[in-house]
C-alpha cells in the first residue's frame, strides 16, 4: 500500500497555526508573547499532529494516546495553535490567551482535556518528564511513543545533560526528544551566551541516535520521523529553524523573542499569511 502524502495538509496545517499565533499574540493586548520561538516551531508541531502523533480527536484522555511535551513552554502560542487545530480547544478559548481566568496562560499550565500533559515553564524540565512517561509505558509494555520538544538556548541547563545520559541507559528507544536550534535565546544568540558546537555530536556521544535537518522543511521531517521509528535507541533531533520564522519583521529578529504586537504590524503581518495562502 502506498503511504499517504501529509505535504499539503502539513502546510495547511501550518499556515492555520501562523495566522493562530497572530491572533493570539494580537488578542493579548498590552501582554507580551513569545512570538519568534513559537513560530520557529510551527513545521515541527504540524507534522507531529498531523502525521505521527497517536491521539483521539474525541478524547484527549485516550490511553493509547503518544505523548508531546513542550519543554520550551514559553513557545506555548504554538502548542495551543496546534491543539486548536485538532478540536481539542475552541478558537474563541485561544483569544482568552494571557487574559485572567484563562486556561492559556504565557506557559502551559497542565490540563489534560484540552490535551495539555505537563505544567512547563522552568526551562530543563521537560526532557527528564518525557523520560519518566516513557519509561512507564515500557514498563506498562505499551507501544506509544513520547515527544519532548527542546530550546536550543534551553540546553544551556545542566538537567537536560542529566536526562539526556539516562535515556540511552534505560533503553527508551520510545522516546524522541526534538531540539529547536533556532541559535537565540531571550537575550542575545547563543553564540555569545553560550556556545552549543556542535549539537549532533554533543548528543551522539551520550548515546542517542541523532540526525540534524531543516526543521521547517514539510519532506525532510516526515521521513526523519517515518524512518527512525523503528531504530533501537532514543532519538534525538537536531531541527535548524529561524526564529520568528513566517513574518518579514520578526525572522532572526531576537526583538521578538517576547514583544507585543501591536495593530499595524498585526494588519501587516496579515498581508503577509494571505500571500502564503
Amino acid at each position: 500500500m502506498e503511504k499517504k502524502n501529509f505535504k499539503n495538509e502539513i502546510t495547511n496545517f501550518s499556515n492555520d497555526m501562523r495566522s493562530n499565533i497572530l491572533e493570539m499574540s494580537l488578542s493579548a493586548g498590552s501582554s507580551s508573547s513569545h512570538f519568534g520561538g513559537a513560530l520557529s516551531i510551527v513545521e515541527i508541531l504540524s507534522t507531529l499532529y498531523v502525521s505521527q502523533l497517536k491521539y483521539d480527536p474525541k478524547n484527549p484522555l485516550w490511553e493509547g494516546r503518544d505523548r508531546f511535551i513542550l519543554s520550551k513552554g514559553h513557545a506555548c502560542l504554538a502548542y495551543y495553535s496546534a491543539l486548536c487545530q485538532i478540536g481539542y480547544v475552541k478558537f474563541n478559548d485561544l483569544l482568552t490567551f494571557e487574559k485572567d481566568d484563562s486556561d492559556f496562560l504565557g506557559h502551559p499550565v497542565k490540563n489534560e482535556k484540552l490535551g495539555i500533559e505537563f505544567s512547563n515553564g522552568s526551562l530543563g524540565m521537560g526532557l527528564s518528564l518525557g523520560i519518566g512517561v516513557a519509561y512507564a509505558l515500557k514498563k506498562k509494555q505499551l507501544d506509544n511513543f513520547v515527544y519532548v520538544l527542546i530550546g536550543d538556548g534551553e540546553c544551556n541547563e545542566g538537567s537536560v545533560w542529566e536526562a539526556a545520559m539516562s535515556a540511552p541507559n534505560l533503553k527508551l528507544d520510545n522516546l524522541y526528544a526534538i531540539i529547536d536550534r533556532n541559535n537565540f535565546q531571550q537575550t542575545g544568540s547563543n553564540s555569545e551566551i553560550m556556545n552549543l558546537d556542535d549539537l549532533k555530536l554533543k548528543w551522539s556521544s551520550f548515546g542517542w541516535h541523532t540526525d540534524e535537518i531543516d526543521g521547517h522543511d514539510i519532506e525532510s521531517l516526515t521521513n526523519y520521523f517515518d524512518k527512525s521509528r523503528n531504530i533501537k535507541k532514543p532519538k534525538a533531533l537536531i531541527a535548524n529553524t529561524i526564529k520568528g520564522k513566517g513574518f518579514s519583521f520578526s525572522e532572526n529578529n531576537n526583538d521578538w523573542h517576547h514583544k507585543i504586537l501591536t495593530k499595524s504590524t498585526y494588519e501587516n503581518a496579515l498581508k503577509e499569511t494571505k500571500k502564503i495562502k
